[in-house]
């Protein structure tokens, strides 16, 4: 017994030196970097795996680093890797970092570990403005002979999460304190407005509309361009410019506006921000990958445990973690059942709700369960 209490002390005090390691200045940074070597193995492998596989040994010669052999097989690897697999992993990697990074940014505002903007109705939202405008709008287009324009869906999903996020702010918020339990509570009926909103639209629409309907409740990457990847690109940017700004607000948020106030934080101002933020990020990601949940929820409370819950280290490596995480889905999902595409939600979600389910046990007694 002595032996195995040295040994259990031992393992303890390791471990809690490997995670003030990982919490500190270093160590986050050190992590960071792991997480990108990471990612860039996993956009390789992405791009090797396909119905029109590509082995590793021909990538080099693929994307111009050296020098191919035969033309035809240089030709036809180049046309698969520039025009489907490098489009399709760049809107990947973007959509994985929006949702996972606007997750920990709504975790951080609620001081709620279960906030996830897909769990509380802001994806919903998001496609029930881009469901709108592809039902309604093309039917208004339709007979002056237009065409919808791509770009107005961005603008439709975004419209649509930041009414749902405002609204969810409104309801939960009362006397600057937030209530976990009507937070939850109130998205879980606006997501079901919203989805009772696009039952309305996949009852009226044609089999055309129907189709891209049904596009944005299951979730795909189907169809990335270069295009969808350049449009998609400022909200990461506009992402990663905005998280050092917020990132000690929400830190000292945890203890509470009042306590966040007198710390010297614009709590108004930051909470403006983070729901601007957590409305655009998911917006643009529903408007080009459908509803996609639980990315937001796994990934920073999975992160929290290795390098602690500022926000400093947590917003960068959530974005990191979350293209990680899609792409490696994205990749199972056309591979698994190829020819064929497991929508990604599907998937996500597979993965997901058990992980949610576990993270509820855990935090029952939070909010009177």
């Amino acid at each position: 017994r002595r032996r195995m209490s040295g040994i259990s002390s031992t393992g303890t005090a390791g471990f809690l030196q490997a995670s003030a390691w990982a919490r500190s200045g270093r160590g986050g940074l050190a992590i960071i970097g792991t997480l990108l070597a990471l990612l860039l193995l996993a956009a390789i492998v992405a791009a090797a795996i396909g119905a029109a596989g590509i082995p590793v040994s021909r990538l080099p010669a693929a994307l111009g680093f050296v020098p191919g052999g035969d033309a035809a097989t240089l030709e036809r690897d180049q046309l698969v890797l520039w025009s489907v697999r490098l489009p399709r992993i760049a809107v990947t990697i973007i959509i994985g970092a929006l949702l996972a990074a606007s997750g920990a940014i709504m975790q951080g505002l609620f001081r709620n570990p279960l906030a996830d903007p897909a769990l509380v109705g802001v994806s919903s939202g998001g496609a029930l403005g881009a469901a709108t405008v592809i039902v309604l709008g093309d039917r208004l287009l339709t007979g002056s002979g237009m065409t919808l324009p791509f770009q107005l869906l961005p603008v439709a999903a975004f419209a649509g999460a930041l009414v749902t996020t405002f609204i969810l702010h409104r309801l939960a918020t009362r006397e600057n304190r937030t209530s976990i339990a009507v937070f939850l509570l109130g998205g879980i009926a606006l997501g079901a407005l919203a989805n009772a909103g696009i039952g309305i639209l996949v009852f009226v629409a044609d089999d055309r509309q129907l189709r891209d309907v049904t596009f944005w409740l299951l979730g795909s990457l189907g169809g990335a361009t270069w295009e969808k990847a350049a449009i998609l690109a400022p909200f990461l940017v506009a992402l990663l410019a905005a998280s050092p700004f917020i990132a000690r607000g929400l830190d000292l948020l945890v203890l509470g506006e009042a306590e966040a106030f007198h710390m010297g934080v614009e709590v108004e101002r930051l909470k403006r921000w983070s729901i601007v933020l957590v409305a655009a990020l998911p917006g643009a990601a529903v408007a080009f990958a459908g509803v996609v949940g639980f990315v937001g929820i796994i990934v920073p409370h999975l992160l929290r445990i290795v390098i602690g819950p500022g926000h400093r280290r947590l917003l960068p490596a959530s974005a990191c973690l979350g293209a990680i995480l899609l792409v490696c889905a994205d990749t199972f999902a056309r591979t698994i059942a190829a020819p064929a595409e497991i929508p990604i939600g599907v998937l996500t979600a597979l993965v997901g709700a058990p992980f949610f389910l576990a993270i509820l046990l855990r935090q029952r007694s939070a909010i009177g369960l």
